[in-house]
């Protein structure tokens, strides 16, 4: 059958398809990269590839005064498919869409040798982020065990500040490594967990797995001596951010023994605005009014709801007397403090702004 362009043997492409349809634009370098990247393998509807990359640290540029300078993603998408996730912006600069954020992965060849080479480069005490948009210990880390290997060059290369934020229990695989790291560095493990509620979790986080597993995970931890704590984040307005639901999640993470416990508000980058607002529109319609009215304005919620929320979760960590998750100055603080307030849930304050 005859194409309709004449191909060019060499680039498999239509030859003059830009001079023929100018406002084409050509992919960027990073696109051009993954589209080129061979099939690796494919499970429950996603494509799995590699992605060849010559940096595995980023310098983090952010003006939400996050707690770390520079982090690591070993995964570029996740196949966990939060609905909430604010890394799905991530698969734009592969010129996809959002959706294909969750059954598109790429993994980032020869990862733990960049690491070593740029660990070279940053002075100790630096303050690194592992897992901050695409979960290090995601299905394909079972077979790949890229974020092993990376754990395997910090047990060698010491003197970092280092956090690893996850939702999967597949992190106790790599406890004889943990225990080697923190003796050379600073570590920290963030296992994030929404809700207890084991079919909300389904719904909200259809492959991560279920929220008792990631608390027995969290106890392992606990148990062989690694910082670790829980991150119960994002909460979402008028569906788990009610003092009986964020409790609940504490009062597990107290049982696990966790370091610390924190809390925050929904940020919803308008890249996950669909994913997210259709989840709303098909478990909780009655609260889609509210949502569109102040997530398609702001990536944030408004200051009222901030302090609320703060202060909520601030009284409950009084209760079970869990740490906090860091200090303004970045150094750990474990201990309860004798001061931390204690009260009732403040009145109820709408998550959306005032028009």
């Amino acid at each position: 059958m005859a194409t309709l362009f004449p191909m060019n043997a060499a680039s498999s492409s239509p030859v003059g398809t830009a001079s023929l349809f100018p406002i084409l634009k050509a992919p960027g370098p990073l696109a051009r990269i993954a589209a080129e990247a061979p099939l690796d393998s494919t499970g429950c509807l996603t494509e799995y590839r590699p992605l060849s990359s010559r940096s595995i640290v980023n310098k983090v540029v952010s003006r939400r005064g996050l707690p770390f300078t520079h982090a690591i993603n070993p995964y570029r998408g996740c196949e966990f498919g939060c609905r909430y996730c604010y890394a799905r912006y991530t698969h734009e600069f592969l010129e996809m869409q959002p959706d294909e954020f969750e059954h598109k992965i790429y993994f980032k060849q020869n990862a733990a040798w960049l690491l070593t080479q740029e660990l070279r480069q940053l002075k100790p005490g630096t303050q690194i982020a592992l897992g901050t948009a695409t979960d290090p210990y995601q299905p394909l880390e079972r077979k790949l065990e890229i974020t092993r290997s990376l754990l395997e060059v910090f047990a060698e290369r010491g003197g970092f500040k280092l956090g690893i934020v996850t939702k999967s229990a597949l992190v106790t695989r790599d406890l004889d490594l943990l225990q080697a790291v923190a003796k050379v560095n600073q570590l920290t493990v963030c296992m994030t967990v929404t809700t207890t509620d084991r079919k909300l979790a389904r719904i909200l986080e259809p492959r991560a797995p279920r929220p008792d597993l990631r608390l027995k995970a969290l106890a392992g931890l606990r148990n062989s001596g690694i910082r670790a704590g829980v991150m119960c984040s994002p909460l979402l307005p008028s569906i788990t951010d009610s003092r009986s639901s964020i409790e609940s999640v504490a009062r597990a993470a107290a049982e696990a023994d966790a370091s610390f416990f924190f809390a925050g508000a929904l940020f919803l980058k308008p890249c996950s605005l669909p994913t997210f607002f259709d989840f709303v529109r098909e478990h909780f319609p009655q609260m889609m009014t509210a949502y569109e009215k102040r997530y398609s304005a702001s990536a944030f919620v408004s200051a009222e709801y901030r302090t609320r929320i703060r202060d909520l979760v601030d009284s409950i960590r009084a209760k079970y007397k869990l740490g906090s998750r860091y200090l303004p100055n970045s150094e750990y603080q474990d201990a309860f403090g004798a001061d931390m307030p204690f009260g009732e849930s403040q009145p109820w304050l709408p998550f959306a702004s005032a028009s």
